[in-house]
This record gives structure tokens, C-alpha cells and sequence, in this order.
């Protein structure tokens, strides 16, 4: 009886404590595209709780494409570090952790890779709906820095005149751009409070004009 009503308790505050302690902090350099994640934490008890992220991306793609052309964009998340505790509760971990991208307008997705990453063992990437989805199983200790994979799109270039951009995936919390699940150790058990980001601003990544 005691250790269920420390539950609620705790997946409330693990939940709200996400926006103090931050769940993910960037390193003090800063990023080519710095972008803004609103978040919603929901624990197995108790309401839900919205809170912001920030996370950085360095996009690598050519300034002009002919139509028609095949060309590359590489878009190389910054590390993040996950905090050994939050709120005074020790963070276990974070684990299944996916970062969707849409695959851009005005091309054709020709293939797509991850490469390297702090667990390049659990990573995975895959394409569902036209959303090009890095998976990260994990799961990442609490107290430790790590880097998604990067991920290259193979693009063949659309019409003459258009243009194309990247960005991070996501509209609202039941439509994601980024998942996760944090774990939190209680007595015996170990609360997991699944939780949906979204760009709260349309930050753009890359931009390749097609002539």
C-alpha cells in the first residue's frame, strides 16, 4: 500500500521535474539549427505533463540540384546528455527512443542509412508513410552523453523551380516528431513515462534550390 502511493507521486514529478532538470542537454557548442520540441510526459498514474526540449541538428546539403539529379542531405544530431537524477529521483534510463523526418517535398526518396551514433547496435532506421524513422532502442543509462545516428537521405531532385527543405517531423503530441520513454526506479518497481515532442516552430534544417 505504501509503494502505490509513492508511485503517483513520483511519475508526476518525474514527469514535471523533466523541464528543470532537462531531460536532454545539449553541450555548450552550439548547433547550425537549434530547434525547439514541445513535449507531453504521461505517467502510467496521474496527469499529464508538457514541458520543452531543445536539440540541435547540423544538416549537410548542396546550395542548388538540376531536376532530375540525384543528390544526398545528412542531417547529424548533437549530443545529448541524460541526467543522472531528476527531482531528487534516480534516472534509470531512457530507452526506444525514434526521431522521425519527413522525406521532403519535390523529391523521391531513392534510399536512406544511419551512420555512426553512441549505440550503433540498437539503431535502426526504417520508412513508414513517407516519414523516414531513426529508431534507438537503447536503453541509455542516466549520467551518460549520446549521440543518435546520423541520417542520410539519397534524393532524386523534383521540378525545375521548387525547392527543397528538411525538418523534423511532428505536429502535435498524438502526431510526434520525437518519442521516448524514461524509466525511474521505486522500491521494486521502475516507472516508465512514455513521452511525445513536436517542433513548437517550423525551424527548417536544409534548404537546395532545384534549377
Amino acid at each position: 500500500m505504501r509503494t502505490t502511493s509513492v508511485l503517483p507521486r513520483v511519475s508526476i514529478v518525474l514527469a514535471g521535474g523533466l523541464v528543470a532538470a532537462g531531460l536532454f542537454t545539449p553541450p555548450a557548442s552550439a548547433a547550425d539549427t537549434s530547434v525547439d520540441l514541445a513535449c507531453q510526459a504521461t505517467p502510467p498514474i496521474g496527469s499529464a505533463q508538457t514541458f520543452s526540449l531543445h536539440a540541435g541538428v547540423n544538416a549537410t546539403a548542396p546550395g542548388t540540384v538540376a531536376s532530375g539529379s540525384q543528390f544526398s542531405v545528412t542531417l547529424a544530431p548533437d549530443p545529448l546528455a541524460v541526467p543522472t537524477s531528476v527531482s531528487g529521483y534516480t534516472l534509470k534510463s531512457i530507452s526506444d527512443i525514434q526521431l522521425t523526418v519527413p522525406v521532403p517535398a519535390n523529391t523521391t526518396l531513392i534510399d536512406e542509412s544511419i551512420a555512426g551514433g553512441s549505440d550503433p547496435g540498437s539503431a535502426s532506421v526504417t520508412v513508414n508513410g513517407g516519414n523516414v524513422i531513426v529508431t534507438v532502442t537503447g536503453p541509455i543509462a542516466g549520467g551518460s552523453t549520446f549521440t543518435l545516428p546520423a541520417l542520410t537521405l539519397d534524393l532524386t531532385a523534383g521540378a525545375s523551380g521548387s525547392t527543397v527543405q528538411t525538418a523534423l517531423g511532428g505536429t502535435s503530441y498524438s502526431s510526434p516528431g520525437l518519442t521516448f520513454t524514461a524509466s525511474v526506479p521505486v522500491g521494486f518497481f521502475n516507472v516508465d513515462v512514455p513521452t511525445a515532442c513536436f517542433p513548437s516552430s517550423n525551424e527548417i534544417l536544409s534548404s537546395t534550390s532545384v534549377s
